[in-house]
């Protein structure tokens, strides 16, 4: 913009970016300003975007060292020692300590390794991979195809451009974003509940159809009524 004899002038103007969480707050205050409808308020959301406020997010204020990046292939926030085998997960698991899958793909033969981490990162496939299918279904973070890491199973290391992270080092992953992170990062837990809540309200009151989920264990089948589904 600009002020020419005590007069603005709009130069230019373009959508701001913001968070999920910024967007969602946006929409509800404007709603209680009576600047749009409640149904006005529920399209303005991008319903993808939703999907984040679901899962543990990073830490704003944290200070983070990204190492490399990849595809978001499931959202949410883990932290945990790195892990190149299933197994070693599961291993792990069982002494309550939280491990990060690191995996060049995944395969059926991973699935109880993939339960057994916190989070899965691979350096292939995309975003219909079956790292990234398996870890939407279970409510896990993943980031997929990194081709900035170079997995070595045999020395249990994976490098990027900048760094050698070692079996048992600890790491981030942003499954929102597909940033990995050295060390562990804050994380702020999801609340169903404030302007979120508010919003979705809105949007039960507008919908026709019932959210259903297609689960074929108990632990996929609470994710899912966690996340609101109404049956099977």
């Amino acid at each position: 913009f600009t002020v020419e004899s005590n007069k603005l002038w709009i130069l230019q103007t373009r959508s701001g970016k913001r968070t999920a969480k910024s967007a969602v707050k946006i929409a509800v205050d404007m709603v209680k300003e009576k600047l749009i409808s409640k149904k006005n308020a529920v399209t303005r959301i991008n319903p993808h975007s939703l999907d984040t406020l679901l899962h543990p997010t990073l830490d704003e204020k944290s200070k983070i060292n990204v190492i490399a990046k990849g595809l978001p292939a499931s959202p949410g926030a883990a932290s945990g020692k790195v892990v190149f085998s299933s197994e070693e997960a599961e291993r792990l698991n069982e002494m309550m300590q939280d491990t990060i899958l690191v995996r060049v793909e995944t395969s059926p033969e991973d699935i109880h390794g993939m339960h057994a981490a916190k989070g899965i990162l691979t350096s292939r496939g995309g975003m219909t991979s079956h790292a990234a299918v398996v870890a939407r279904g279970m409510g896990r973070p993943c980031v997929s195809g990194s081709s900035e890491i170079d997995i070595n199973y045999d020395r249990k290391i994976f490098k990027t451009t900048s760094i050698e992270i070692k079996e048992g080092d600890l790491i981030t992953i942003d499954g929102s974003t597909g940033r990995i992170i050295q060390g562990e990062v804050l994380k702020v837990k999801p609340e169903i509940s404030g302007d979120f809540s508010k919003l979705m309200s809105w949007a039960d009151s507008f919908r026709k159809l019932k959210v259903r989920t297609n689960s074929e264990t108990p632990l996929d089948t609470k994710t899912a009524r966690d996340f609101g589904a109404e049956g099977i």
